[in-house]
C-alpha cells in the first residue's frame, strides 16, 4: 500500500494490475476501509484487464481524519434535515468525490471506470455527474439516490449503524464487527464464522475508527439527495443491487437506474449488503463485462 497527497489530504491506496490497462477505481462505503473490498474481487478485476485502485476514504482507515471536528450529534442532524434546515458538516459527499479525482490526478490517470458500493455508490454518482470527462463508466452497487420517501432498511440493520461494542477490548470489537456483518449480510449467501472472523479481525486490527464513520454519516445527511444530479449523468451506467439488502433496500438502486438516462440494472436474489464469496465470480464477470469497451 502507499499514500499520496490529494485534494488537501493524504489518501492511502493500493493498486493491482498493469498501469497500461484501463483504470478502475473502487470507492468504498460508510466507515469501510479499502480492505472491505474482497481481495478476490480486487485481484479478479485486475485479471480481467483493468488497473484497479482501492483506497481509504477520508476519515477512514489510514487516510486523513477529521478528529478535530469531534463526534457529531447524528439524531440532531437528522431532525434538522427533516425540517429542511442546513446541516453543518466538516465535509460533504462532493468533497469525497473530489478526493477520488485528486487521487487519480496524483496517480497520473486521466479517466477511470468508477465503481462504488453503498456510500461509495453515492460518491461515484457525484463523480459521474460532475466529472464526466474523467469517467469512463459508472457502476453503482447497493446504493441509492437518497430520494425522500424511499423504503428504509430493516430496523436491526439500521440499528447497527449507531450501535456500540460492549467494550474496548479487541475481542469485544471483533464480536461487534461480526454482529454488524451478520446484520447486513446476504441471506442467500451465508458466511461461516471460520471465514468471517479473520476478515473482521483484519479490519479491526488495521484501524478501529467509529468517530470517522459518524462524520461520514453526517456528510451523507448534510449532502441531501441526488435526484436532480442523477438526471444529468451521461456516462454508461450499471446499477447492481441485492434483492435482500437489509440496509439499503433494492428500491434505492431501482431509483438510481430510473433517474440515470440509459442505465442498466441487475438485482440479485439472496444478496444483502456485502460481498459474499459465492457471488464474487458473478460480480467480477458482470462489472468487467460492462466496463470492457467503454471509451
Amino acid at each position: 500500500m502507499a499514500k499520496v497527497k490529494a485534494n488537501g489530504i493524504e489518501i492511502e491506496y493500493e493498486t493491482a494490475g498493469d498501469k497500461a490497462d484501463p483504470a478502475l477505481l473502487l470507492v468504498m462505503g460508510l466507515g469501510a476501509q479499502l480492505t472491505i473490498w474482497p481481495d478476490s474481487l480486487f485481484q479478479g478485476l485486475a485479471g480481467r484487464g483493468f488497473y484497479v485502485i482501492r483506497f481509504d476514504n477520508r476519515d477512514t482507515g489510514l487516510s486523513t481524519g477529521f478528529d478535530a471536528w469531534g463526534v457529531p450529534n447524528l439524531p440532531a442532524a437528522m431532525q434538522k434535515a427533516m425540517k429542511g434546515e442546513k446541516v453543518d458538516a466538516p465535509y460533504l459527499l462532493k468533497d469525497m468525490a473530489a478526493d477520488s479525482i485528486g487521487l487519480l490526478d496524483a496517480l497520473g490517470i486521466r479517466r477511470a471506470h468508477m465503481v462504488g458500493a453503498s456510500m461509495g455508490g453515492m460518491i461515484v454518482q457525484i463523480v459521474a455527474a460532475l466529472y464526466p470527462e474523467r469517467t469512463r463508466s459508472m457502476v453503482s452497487i447497493y446504493s441509492t439516490s437518497g430520494r425522500p420517501g424511499l423504503p428504509i432498511g430493516k430496523p436491526e440493520a439500521l440499528a447497527m449503524l449507531s450501535a456500540q461494542p460492549e467494550g474496548p477490548a479487541r475481542e469485544q470489537l471483533v464480536a461487534h464487527g461480526m454482529k454488524l456483518r451478520r446484520a447486513i449480510g446476504s441471506p442467500g449467501y451465508p458466511t461461516s464464522d471460520d471465514e468471517l472472523r479473520p476478515f473482521v479481525e483484519k479490519n479491526v486490527d488495521r484501524r478501529w475508527w467509529p468517530e470517522g464513520a459518524a462524520r461520514q454519516y453526517l456528510s451523507v445527511i448534510a449532502s441531501g439527495d441526488r435526484v436532480e444530479l442523477l438526471k444529468t449523468v451521461k456516462v454508461p451506467t450499471l446499477v447492481l443491487h441485492g434483492e435482500d439488502d437489509p440496509l439499503l433496500p433494492a428500491e434505492g438502486g431501482r431509483d438510481v437506474a430510473r433517474l440515470v438516462p440509459g442505465a442498466e440494472i441487475e438485482t440479485v436474489p439472496g444478496w444483502g449488503h456485502d460481498f459474499p464469496k459465492g457471488l464474487i465470480p458473478r460480480l467480477i464477470d458482470r462489472v468487467a463485462g460492462f466496463c470492457e469497451g467503454k471509451p
